[in-house]
């Protein structure tokens, strides 16, 4: 009995050691799989760091390997990308004084230069800046946003060397935003940077979130630190660029006009909104003078309006007229052929305003004439973007011809000196509208009155220049963005930037 006690507890103890055997098996077995997976997840790993890295500096080897990169280079051709050239500028390191925000004012190119001027304010006090808010309530009522009308990353990147630039707020900060916890203001109009020094950064200090509501020609022309006017030019001919499907349209007028040969762009600002404003009514019948002036009332943030047309006029503070600046192209023998793109909205009167035009140059063009209506279909309404457009071909273009002194034609003007001195004609309205009426009431004979506008004009093609400084009258003195003198690169003249 004892015997078979002992065998019966001895078959139960082998029965109980088998399953443990066969559960240290079941262990082994699952720890060497992990081990196989992980080996072959860390290794794929480096095998794919391995090439990505390759294919900027590693061994020649490596970069024959094929990779996510490498295959869609290779399925979608085009241009070579220079790796180093799209590296990221180095990020400027500095103790944040705050948040800036701006809403901007007016049209596009007023907007551009406030822009630029904003980043310098900016960079000078030590902010933060918030991607800049665009004027939505203007005249023009366009909708659009800054990445609507410019390339949203480019411009953050691109000034990483100077500025700290955010798409918004901080979520904190939001939210003392939204508390109303952050002082807003408009700046004074043409301040030198120690206002910003002296008055505006302790509001930032204080509030850490500021406002600047209003920012059109808020930074003085001239008496600036020179690191100041090259960085406003750096916003404006570097950071400031289109979005790729404005610049692609722009591209594409380009083509068209260049392939029928050099073309004069003319920036006629006879438009309803300009025509209204100024109150200039020079070849407008009774009904069309009344019209405008109803317009002018209508919008209380035009502060003039009672105006004296003819007044006006004679001291050359209208925009020509088509039939003026016909008069003008003929005199100044550009060629009857020539192709001349009005950038421009729509001209008030339409085709009978600008038949004298027409008539003398017949090869007129615009974008709405260029373009099929399905290339501009999302450009309607959009007042900036169309602007836009305009702008590019104004900066490729072989002359410009402005035939007012607004925004559109001093910034392109600058930009134009930038690119190397480009042929602008600046007209002398105050003159040529004088021997306008003299050669069209018969007392100047047309062989004079060419030989007068030439004569005139001969010192007023863009070349380089100085920009004249009158002491507190900044709206009297040049701009300093259609004369950008400290950027531009001519060593006989200006210093090089």
């Amino acid at each position: 009995m004892g015997l078979k006690a002992a065998a019966a507890a001895g078959l139960k103890a082998e029965r109980l050691r088998l399953p443990s055997v066969a559960a240290v098996a079941r262990s082994r077995m699952m720890r060497l799989w992990v081990l196989r997976a992980t080996t072959t997840v860390l290794l794929w790993t480096c095998l794919v760091q391995l090439t990505a890295v390759g294919e900027t500096w590693g061994p020649r080897v490596l970069r024959g390997w094929p990779s996510c990169r490498m295959a869609q280079h290779l399925a979608v051709p085009g241009p070579v990308v220079d790796r180093e050239a799209a590296a990221l500028p180095p990020k400027r390191i500095y103790r944040n004084n705050g948040y800036l925000m701006v809403s901007c004012n007016g049209g596009l190119n007023q907007m551009r230069a406030a822009i630029c001027d904003m980043v310098a304010i900016a960079r000078y006090l030590n902010v933060t800046l918030i991607v800049p808010e665009l004027d939505k309530t203007s005249f023009w009522n366009d909708p659009s946003e800054f990445q609507d009308i410019f390339d949203i990353e480019h411009f953050i990147t691109s000034l990483r060397s100077e500025i700290r630039v955010l798409r918004e707020l901080p979520p904190r900060m939001k939210r003392r935003v939204e508390l109303g916890m952050f002082h807003s203001m408009p700046p004074i109009s043409w301040s030198d940077i120690s206002y910003y020094h002296n008055q505006i950064l302790p509001l930032v200090r204080k509030h850490k979130v500021i406002h600047l509501n209003r920012t059109d020609a808020r930074l003085a022309n001239n008496g600036l630190p020179l690191d100041i006017q090259k960085l406003r030019c750096r916003v404006n001919y570097g950071s400031l660029k289109f979005t790729p499907q404005i610049e692609e349209l722009g591209r594409r007028v380009i083509r068209m006009l260049r392939k029928n040969g050099p073309f004069l762009v003319l920036h006629l600002r006879y438009e309803m909104d300009m025509l209204a404003f100024s109150g200039c009514t020079e070849g407008c019948t009774h009904e069309e003078a009344d019209e405008l002036t109803r317009m002018r009332y209508a919008y209380p943030w035009w502060k003039e309006k009672v105006i004296d047309s003819y007044v006006k006029r004679k001291d050359g503070l209208c925009p020509l007229t088509p039939e003026e600046i016909a008069l003008v192209l003929r005199a100044l023998d550009i060629d009857r052929n020539m192709q001349i793109y009005i950038a421009a909205g729509e001209i008030y009167g339409g085709k009978s305003r600008m038949a004298s035009l027409t008539s003398a140059y017949p090869n007129v063009v615009r974008k709405e004439t260029l373009l099929e209506p399905s290339d501009l279909r999302f450009f309607q309404n959009h007042s900036s973007q169309m602007a836009a457009l305009d702008y590019m071909v104004s900066l490729e273009s072989d002359i410009f011809v402005p035939t007012y002194d607004g925004n559109m034609a001093k910034v392109v003007e600058g930009h134009r000196r930038f690119m190397g001195f480009k042929k602008t004609i600046l007209l002398d309205r105050k003159l040529i509208v004088d021997l306008v009426d003299h050669y069209k009431s018969g007392s100047l004979p047309w062989d004079e009155f060419s030989k007068l506008i030439k004569s005139v004009h001969s010192n007023r093609m863009g070349s380089a220049s100085r920009r004249t400084v009158i002491p507190d009258k900044p709206k009297e003195e040049d701009y300093f963005y259609a004369n950008p003198q400290e950027c531009l690169r001519d060593p006989d003249l200006l210093r090089a930037w």
